[in-house]
């Protein structure tokens, strides 16, 4: 995953932080996400559920609202309506440097948001609602003892998550004239809507209210056991897996542009910049992630360096018997191999010509399934041994390292 970190201008000129989570190579869709109320980019939800969406090859933009986080302006000035403008303005910015949003994602009063921002980005095809309440008027219910005196006085102070907020009057108006019902039936893109079973703060009725006012295609997915917060990773990880495989339903395939960033033949491998040890590893069009296990201090987000030398050993064995079964015309219906490495002490190698320290020990399985005679299985076992991966392992290696300056 790559990340970038910027600002953009709100409808009055503002500057807004935001954060772009883009995927390894060119991205399948662009995603605009929409955090709850007086949260921020950085909120551990909106983090976990982007990251995880570049995984599926998603780039999604998540920013602070006017008077948020790193954002300009004054939070005592905003309400619904300049969040909404505020995610126009962000969808119209990716549109500009990027491509514009196909999926729009909401949180809480963000997945209200979105729900009205939705008929004014033409090219979203995807609207997610996470926890979010049917009427943003809901949010009203954060500081309810404190309503009337908003009212009487027009502005009070309020303590919102430990942390002070202003809201003024015109917040209340605002969000007691917004009704979402209508953008609901009019929304005309597909709708997949999250929702806990036991979430406190926004209660499940909002969820039912808000699928029944909308039109197919419209999908309902319950989070049982999560809080409203997706406080719980496993959660995140979740809900971003969902929208991964459920918007491929209803979004264009582009036509995937490849970045010819090495030659035939050649495998490079580079740093993220994200934790420790996770790599990029590109080979011609291939993607993919190399990393530790947590244990070590990874994050577990691809396989690692000796993982990966198994795979290509088991994965050239698996291929050199399915060719000579297919030459010989043998009844192999599936070949499987697993595969396993470890350090013993060279004294305990009896066929090893070290014989002090330790050596490198791989033990391979080999699974045969088909109407297979002893000899044939024999044979196949001896094929193996010719996996020219297999070879090279058990050959002279000759490794050279060179330095190469970095690209200017």
């Amino acid at each position: 995953m790559r990340t970038e970190r910027f600002e953009f201008p709100n409808a009055q000129g503002e500057k807004l932080a935001a954060t772009l989570d883009l995927p390894l190579g060119e991205p399948t869709a662009f995603a605009l996400f929409a955090h709850c109320f007086t949260c921020g980019e950085d909120i551990l939800a909106a983090k976990r559920i982007a990251e995880r969406l570049a995984v599926h090859g998603i780039a999604t933009l998540r920013f602070d609202f006017t008077g948020l986080g790193g954002s300009e302006g004054e939070f005592a000035n905003t309400h619904f309506s300049s969040n909404v403008a505020d995610l126009v303005a962000a969808a119209d910015h990716l549109r500009r440097t990027h491509r514009a949003p196909a999926i729009l994602i909401g949180h809480s009063l963000g997945g209200a948001a979105v729900l009205a921002a939705a008929h004014r980005i033409a090219e979203a095809r995807c609207v997610v609602t996470i926890a979010a309440p049917c009427d943003p008027d809901h949010v009203t219910g954060l500081f309810k003892d404190q309503v009337d005196t908003i009212h009487e006085q027009g502005t009070v102070d309020v303590a919102l998550a430990g942390r002070p907020f202003t809201i003024k009057r015109e917040f209340l108006d605002d969000v007691a004239e917004r009704k979402l019902h209508e953008c609901l039936a009019t929304l005309r893109k597909a709708l997949l809507v999250f929702h806990s079973p036991t979430d406190d703060i926004v209660g499940i009725e909002n969820a039912s209210r808000i699928f029944t006012h909308a039109k197919h295609p419209k999908s309902f997915v319950s989070l049982a056991g999560a809080d409203h917060l997706l406080s719980n990773k496993n959660d995140a990880v979740y809900v971003a897996d969902v929208v991964a495989a459920w918007a491929g339903r209803y979004l264009e395939k582009p036509e995937r542009v490849q970045q010819a960033e090495s030659e035939p033949g050649v495998v490079l491998v580079r740093e993220t910049g994200t934790g420790k040890f996770q790599q990029e590893v590109l080979s011609g069009p291939h993607r993919f992630l190399a990393d530790e296990p947590i244990k070590v201090g990874g994050l577990d987000s691809g396989p690692g360096p000796y993982d990966l030398l198994l795979a290509g050993l088991g994965a050239c064995t698996s291929m050199t018997v399915r060719m000579y079964a297919e030459l010989k015309k043998l009844p192999l219906a599936r070949v499987s191999v697993r595969l396993s490495h470890e350090k013993i002490h060279a004294s305990d190698c009896a066929e090893c010509e070290t014989k002090d320290g330790k050596v490198d020990r791989i033990d391979r399985t080999i699974t045969f399934e088909g109407d297979l005679d002893a000899g044939q299985r024999q044979r196949l076992l001896e094929i193996a041994d010719k996996c020219p991966v297999h070879r090279t392992l058990k050959s002279e290696i000759e490794i050279r390292t060179f330095e190469k300056a970095p690209s200017p």
